[in-house]
């Protein structure tokens, strides 16, 4: 039996109802080797997700952020999860809303189905399959919505583009490269928003030209190629997983929306 998109919606909804419970304390916050943040809420909600999967597909081997850390990397065929149970722990610590829970499922090398959910903002965005997401206003400690909205990438505006780009790692390579498009806003926001800002039709390009982990991506990659973007290495290729040999992280790429690559 495999998991469905309705199981990972509520292990989401179930990891943002513990994320939420731990950002209401004065929790503690310590560095992983990599000087990367963590704090008490990442390995909580990760443990709820992996439960929940090996619950709805004991075969499924899962490669996560947390359980990667402590040097857990199982073998994996063409099909397998991506969980990044905390994205945007800097967003957590600041304490803006503005991280989300990611779970993804990877077959040969691309992602076919993910969810990112925001339990701070209450937004849930859901890709049921490689054509087919929606997006619900949810709360962490209530069920998955059937109240739903399709979600589709916009037409690209006449006056110009809306780019978003990360609250945590912008750089000059990134203006360098927006500068290329007929940008008129650029908003920031933080963890796999991006990719679902695009998707919404909120935003239409989100360029990452910094270093990003599998599990930072493949969920919200998910969420906006079923809305109908694309997700481009800067070789204009496709993004894809199972990337072992590299250690699971990923070349730079561009979040395309209704734009065509320069």
């Amino acid at each position: 039996m495999a998991v469905d998109a309705n199981q990972l919606a509520a292990l989401a909804l179930a990891a943002g109802k513990e994320i939420m419970r731990v950002y209401r304390t004065d929790f503690s916050v310590s560095h992983k080797d990599d000087k990367s943040v963590l704090t008490e809420a990442d390995g909580l909600a990760e443990a709820i997700i992996l439960k929940g999967l090996a619950d709805a597909e004991p075969d499924l081997q899962v490669i996560a952020e947390e359980s990667v850390a402590s040097g857990n990397m199982p073998e994996h065929g063409a099909r397998f999860a991506l969980v990044d149970p905390l994205d945007g722990t800097k967003e957590f610590v600041a304490k803006n809303g503005e991280f989300t829970v990611n779970i993804a499922i990877i077959e040969n090398g691309r992602p076919v189905m993910g969810v990112v959910y925001a339990p701070a903002l209450h937004r849930l965005f859901v890709a049921e399959s490689p054509s087919k997401a929606w997006q619900a206003e949810a709360a962490p400690d209530g069920p998955v919505p059937d109240k739903r909205a399709p979600l589709r990438i916009r037409q690209a505006p006449a006056d110009g583009l809306t780019a978003v780009a990360s609250k945590s790692h912008r750089s000059p390579e990134t203006d360098e490269w927006l500068s290329k498009y007929p940008v008129a806003d650029i908003q920031g926001a933080g963890s796999a928003l991006k990719f679902c800002l695009v998707a919404s039709g909120e935003a239409d390009v989100y360029p990452r030209l910094g270093r990003t982990m599998e599990w930072d991506t493949a969920a919200g990659q998910a969420v906006v190629e079923a809305a109908g973007g694309r997700v481009l290495t800067t070789d204009h290729e496709p993004l894809l997983y199972g990337k072992r040999e590299r250690g699971y992280d990923n070349p730079h790429f561009i979040v395309f929306g209704d734009v065509t690559p320069a």
